[in-house]
């Protein structure tokens, strides 16, 4: 098993760690009342578009891509939010 398949390994163990937590997030507001099922059957349906768009990507053009696609987004969020606290 080589670094690129570990990599990808790990991405998909956290998106199935993730998704268990959003399930217990919405079991917790859910049983509160505190739920916009309209926006998050919205939500919902383009997120399974994007991770299944993405998975296609990622078994297509490999781990390198995954790598690329992920610094580009973290370098994204750190000029917003740098924008958002200092601009």
């Amino acid at each position: 098993m080589g670094i690129g398949t570990e990599f990808v390994a790990g991405s998909a163990m956290a998106k199935v760690v993730n998704t268990g937590t959003n399930f217990g997030a919405l079991l917790v507001f859910a049983t509160q009342g505190h739920v916009m099922w309209a926006l998050g059957a919205g939500m919902g349906a383009c997120n399974i578009l994007g991770a299944r768009v993405g998975a296609r990507l990622a078994l297509k053009r490999g781990a390198g891509f995954v790598r690329v696609v992920l610094l580009v987004v973290v370098a994204a969020m750190v000029v917003k939010m740098g924008f958002d606290q200092f601009g």
